[in-house]
């Protein structure tokens, strides 16, 4: 028994050594685990502190290329830095968007981003990177990139790889000037959501990317060609499709309707065909869809409107009648068929949240259903250029929001309804062109927003009423080619905004009135039985361009008050048997008819002289044409002489020019102005010599360069280099590049750029200006000024600009701006403004242009939709791009935000309600409600400058007097 208890207590022994040691190896090894975390600990620890270190010398290193007035370095806290977001102290997002950085004036730019392996967001838009080192693209540091940014920087070459940004899920390149193919280069992107191409120069078929989780696509404004390839139909997760402004051919894939994510389709302006696919009804998510301009043809699907807002296949060949549906759902609020081929009459059933509908240049015929009367939000109704028959609905008049009526150019017949009085929101009525009979309501007279009326060409009798003098806002009174009868009312001469005034072929009689000074445009008062003597008072017109008095029975001279119409163009007087008398001298660009009068002219622009005129002026020509060549052959020997002196001067005069520094080469200097100090004090060689430094850069725009230029005499001057590289310059006659800009040269308005002179080089042209450049109007509004501009500057600017245009528009030779925008109106003071860039027009060759109209007429954002169709700059265009910059005063939004112009954006939002005080800049409205009504004013006329119909944009002397008015 011991020696079993012996051992039981021996093994109990060994178990209580082996158990402690048991427990002291588990200690042990407890202690290395401990060991091994604290050791990763620091390890990971002192690797984040490295890297955070790491990441803030580079972030200086960056900061010394961005101006000090963007990014305070001076706390050393870069997470605080403006534009800069974190995720503990490491950098994960830059917005450096309008920093004006560019790879020539910081070279290490791309390589410092590549250091930053944490960055998810790349913002750079609106800088200068017209090229990219090929070494950012295949940086392996920016592998958690997701998010780049790189739109309106002027880009230029090819696409590049982008397969290294496995992460990325937005890329936008949108308004630059990249070319080429497309390509394979973003296959590779297996995470990307939103892609960007519009606005470039990309002219290669539609990529068929393999993108299948993408959600959103833009590729509109470029030069792609082709079909729709029909793999976008399988990316399911589709949301946006914009293909618009391209030249694509074929048709639209038959089972787009598989897209049933879809909410916005874009094929706007190419050259598409065929019939619409029944599919497209399928899709419930579609909200917009856009196919207009193109060449559709067949009928409409039934259905196609089921879920859509907005619905827009204006401008192709369909065919048929319009479905008895089409109108009807509840969420359609625009419907635009104009100018197809649509016959049959107009459905009766409508959306009552329909505020557009535009059925005009068909051939629809039928009544006009009264049920429009239901529409309490229709603002625009133009059923125009119809076969459209019976009477105006009365109905209409409970449309209390419309401000378009457009029926002109039907069969309508009957009375104007008296019911249209009640509409005071209308602004255009044109109900010409019909066979309307009948009194003009005297209730026409409560339109006080009225600013055209137009029934001409109607069989309309009775008197005028005098009480249309009320409407205070008319600008265009046409009531030619009615059976009108009695005298015309004297009370319109108080009508203050009248510019246009035609009431030509009807039976008036009596006497003529005082009439409007303000008329601008014509006063046509052929074919009445007016008597009496030509008032003097005519006169005062000052800036009448067309007076018809002609086939009445007036009587006596002709007013030597004329002599006052400085602005008039064509003056008709014949048929009026009983005048006589001496033709008073006037503008002698002035056409005047007076056959079967008895006036007496020795003035070569009557029609008398015509013959004569012919013949002398022949002769003129054949002398002028002589007397060119000879002058022409001088203008070369001194052009050669001009040269050769320059050059051998550029030899012996070390001062300006050394032979290391390739400084520009002058061709010819010239100056325009003839004031001798300015003659004196610009130095053409020295001026040459401080373009050449580019810390006297100031300001860089889509055309051009400008410089600040100190000559010796202390005065300073800006000097302006024209930025293009093609060929497009009117180079070919020395004697007319100087007319045309002496031309400018004598232009005399303060709100103006007006060269004083200017120096051609071998490649280029630089003009000289006197120095009052405070900034550009885009800067104050959109590059974080201090001080925001408050809303009287905002308007003397808006104010001053109209001015200018209007001055400019009003020209013997109309002098159209190329390029208006908010970067090339220059600011002498807070409430000065100047328009620049005056001289393009005549300086650049449209003609000669690579690629789309946009390359040369005007920054994106400010080109009206006609000029992609016109090709050619217009006034109304001018009017347009004004408008995009009273918008931008009035909203301080960019002219291009969030891929949006802000034109269809303000245009989009006004017809919402409440949508026109949320449009404003609340900053500046909220000041006091005299601002915000005063803004709210300007924002009506910023809103009918940029209209889509360039037909109904008021002139811009009409815009002129109505900011005049929104005082």
């Amino acid at each position: 028994m011991k020696s079993l208890k012996e051992g039981n207590i021996n093994t109990k022994g060994r178990e209580g050594k082996e158990e402690r040691f048991e427990r002291v190896g588990m200690e042990i090894r407890y202690v290395l685990i401990s060991l091994r975390f604290i050791v990763f600990f620091c390890f990971f620890f002192v690797v984040i502190v490295h890297g955070v270190q790491d990441q803030k010398g580079t972030m200086l290193e960056l900061a010394k290329g961005i101006p000090s007035s963007k990014w305070n370095t001076s706390n050393g806290k870069q997470c605080e830095w403006k534009g800069v977001s974190c995720s503990s102290s490491r950098v994960t997002g830059l917005v450096l968007s309008g920093f004006g950085l560019s790879t020539s004036f910081f070279p290490r730019f791309f390589e410092l981003l590549c250091d930053l392996s944490s960055l998810q967001s790349l913002d750079l838009s609106s800088n200068s990177f017209s090229i990219i080192p090929t070494s950012f693209f295949s940086c392996k540091g920016l592998s958690r990139l997701k998010y780049l940014n790189l739109s309106s920087n002027g880009l230029t070459g090819r696409l590049s790889n982008f397969s290294e940004f496995s992460a990325l899920e937005t890329l936008d390149l949108s308004f630059n000037n990249l070319e080429g193919v497309v390509g394979l280069n973003l296959n590779g992107l297996a995470q990307l959501k939103s892609l960007n191409l519009s606005s470039n120069l990309f002219n290669d078929n539609i990529p068929a990317l393999k993108a299948m989780n993408l959600e959103e696509l833009s590729l509109s404004n470029n030069s792609f060609h082709g079909e729709i390839p029909h793999v976008f139909v399988t990316f399911e997760n589709l949301t946006f499709l914009d293909f618009s402004q391209n030249s694509l051919t074929g048709s639209i894939p038959g089972d787009i309707g598989k897209l049933l994510k879809l909410q916005k389709l874009l094929l706007s302006s190419n050259e598409l065909e065929g019939s619409l696919p029944v599919s497209l009804s399928k899709i419930k998510a579609l909200c917009r869809f856009a196919a207009n301009q193109n060449k559709f043809n067949g009928s409409i699907p039934p259905g196609i409107t089921s879920y859509v807002q907005f619905f827009d296949l204006s401008y192709n060949n369909l065919q048929g009648m319009i479905p008895p549906d089409l109108l009807a759902p509840a969420s359609l609020q625009i419907v635009d068929l104009s100018a197809n081929v649509l016959q049959g009459p107009i459905p009766s059933n409508f959306s009552k949240n329909l505020y557009r509908l535009r059925l005009g240049k068909n051939l629809l015929n039928g009544s006009i259903p009264s049920e429009l009367g239901q529409l309490l939000n229709l603002t625009y109704l133009e059923l125009n250029n119809n076969q459209l028959e019976g009477q105006i609905p009365q109905r209409l008049g409970n449309c209390k929001s419309l401000t378009l009526l457009n029926l002109a150019n039907n069969f309508l017949h009957g009375g104007l309804p008296v019911s249209l009085g009640r509409l005071n929101q209308l602004v255009i009525v044109q109900l010409q062109q019909n066979i309307l009979t009948g009194k003009i309501p005297a209730e026409f007279s409560n339109l006080a927003n009225l600013s055209t009326l137009d029934l001409s060409h109607n069989s309309l009798t009775g008197a005028i009423p005098p009480a249309i003098s009320s409407l205070s806002k008319l600008q265009v009174l046409n009531l030619e080619n009615n059976n009108l009868n009695g005298s015309i009312p004297a009370s319109l001469s108080s009508l203050p905004n009248i510019i246009e005034l035609l009431l030509g072929n009807n039976k008036l009689s009596g006497i003529v009135p005082n009439m409007p000074t303000s008329l601008s445009l014509a006063l046509n008062l052929t074919g009445n039985n007016l008597n009496g003597s030509i008032p003097s008072q005519l006169g005062a017109a000052t800036q009448l361009e067309i007076l018809d008095l002609s086939n009445n029975n007036f009587t006596g001279t002709v007013p030597n008050s004329f002599i006052t119409l400085k602005s008039l163009t064509e003056l008709v007087l014949s048929n009026n048997r009983l005048l006589s008398g001496l033709l008073p001298p006037l503008n002698p660009k002035t056409i005047v008819s007076f056959a079967g009068t008895g006036i007496l002219n020795n003035s070569a622009s009557a029609q008398g002289n015509v013959h004569r005129k012919r013949k002398s002026s022949t002769a003129l020509i054949v002398i002028v044409v002589i007397v060119g060549i000879f002058a022409g052959f001088l203008l070369i020997a001194a052009i050669f002489g001009l040269i050769m002196s320059k050059r051998m001067y550029r030899v012996e005069d070390e001062v300006h020019q050394s032979e290391d520094n390739a400084l520009p080469q002058i061709v010819n200097g010239h100056f325009i102005t003839s004031n001798s100090n300015h003659r004196t004090g610009i130095n053409f060689f020295k001026a040459m010599e401080l373009v050449g430094n580019p810390s006297n850069t100031m300001l860089k725009t889509r055309f051009s360069t400008y410089y600040k230029a100190a000559m010796p005499n202390g005065r300073n001057y800006t000097i302006k280099k024209l930025n293009w590289s093609e060929k497009i310059l009117q180079m070919g006659s020395h004697e007319k590049f100087d007319h045309e800009l002496e031309v400018l040269g004598r232009l005399s308005n303060s709100n103006i750029m007006v060269p004083l002179a200017y120096v051609l080089t071998e490649d280029s042209v630089y003009f000289f200006y006197e120095h009052i450049h405070k900034g550009t109007l885009f800067d104050f509004l959109h590059v974080g000024s201090e001080t925001a501009l408050d809303w009287p500057s905002r308007y003397s600017i808006a104010l001053g600009v109209a001015q200018g245009i209007t001055f400019l528009h009003s020209c013997n030779q109309p002098v159209l701006l190329l390029d208006l925008s908010t970067k090339s109106i220059h600011l002498k003071s807070m409430k000065e403004p100047q328009i620049g860039d005056i001289e393009l027009c005549k300086v650049i060759d449209p003609s000669n242009s690579i690629g789309n109209l946009s390359t040369v007429a005007g920054s994106v954002g400010y080109i009206p939709p006609e000029y992609a169709y016109t090709m050619r700059v217009t006034m109304a265009g001018n009017v347009y791009s004004f408008g995009v910059i009273l918008l931008e005063l009035l909203t301080g939004k960019s002219p291009v935000s969030e891929g949006i112009e802000l034109a269809k954006w303000a245009l989009s939002h006004s017809t919402r309600l409440g949508g026109r005080e949320k449009i404003l800049d609340l900053k500046v409205c909220n000041a006091s409600p005299a601002v915000c009504s005063q803004m709210l004013s300007v924002l009506k006329i910023a809103l009918s400058c940029v209209s889509s119909s360039p037909d109904v944009r008021p002139k811009m002397r009409n815009v002129l007097r109505m900011l005049f008015n929104a005082r």
